[in-house]
């Protein structure tokens, strides 16, 4: 079971020159293809005039979603390389862009592998890269005479919570750190009048 990953804190930059071509890479937290996305149509926007946007990411704690894209360099020279350096570092839920000005220079195959390595790993050295939980969210359902004892739970378990309704009927939702669940649906099954489920 995989109850933490690396990541990166922060956006952070790497550049590469090679023969008057002008590597630039940006490295992004990215939690999702969607975020991605809105990172690559940004950096699109902002430099159309750069010759290629080459890219790699992974998602999920498990990097099971992953992508990359060679953008009209010749096929492995780009995205592989890049993708290679988030092997290298160990991370997940992060995308590098690598943007290309070109020297008028041809680099050949080796020297353009070389360069989009380069350029990633310079992006994620100058990066602060963090160890983060999986988390996972629960919704407890409990009478309003339950108050004390889940707020109790809440506490003793250190779950955040991220919605309540209190009524007559109550329901919470909070985030349980993933090596702490099966200790916390114990406690929460041992509670009476107390109904809960994982989300997704």
């Amino acid at each position: 079971m995989i109850t933490s990953y690396q990541t990166i804190a922060k956006p952070s930059e790497g550049l590469y020159k090679e023969k008057g071509s002008k590597f630039i890479a940006y490295a992004y937290p990215c939690a999702n293809e969607e975020e991605f996305k809105k990172h690559l149509n940004q950096l699109k926007s902002d430099y159309h005039d750069a010759r290629h946007h080459c890219y790699a990411f992974s998602c999920n704690p498990d990097k099971s979603l992953y992508r990359y894209s060679d953008d009209g360099e010749p096929s492995g020279t780009a995205g592989k390389p890049i993708y290679g350096q988030l092997l290298s570092f160990e991370l997940t839920n992060v995308c590098i862009i690598v943007l290309r000005y070109f020297g008028g220079t041809k680099l050949g195959v080796g020297g353009l592998i070389n360069a989009y390595r380069e350029a990633a790993k310079d992006a994620l050295n100058n990066g602060q890269i963090i160890e983060q939980k999986v988390f996972k969210r629960i919704e407890i359902l409990f009478q309003y005479d339950q108050m004390n004892s889940v707020m109790s739970l809440t506490k003793s378990f250190d779950l955040s919570i991220e919605n309540q309704e209190f009524d007559n009927d109550c329901k919470l939702i909070v985030r349980c750190n993933l090596e702490q669940l099966e200790a916390t649906e114990g406690k929460l099954t041992s509670l009476q009048n107390v109904a809960y489920k994982i989300l997704a």
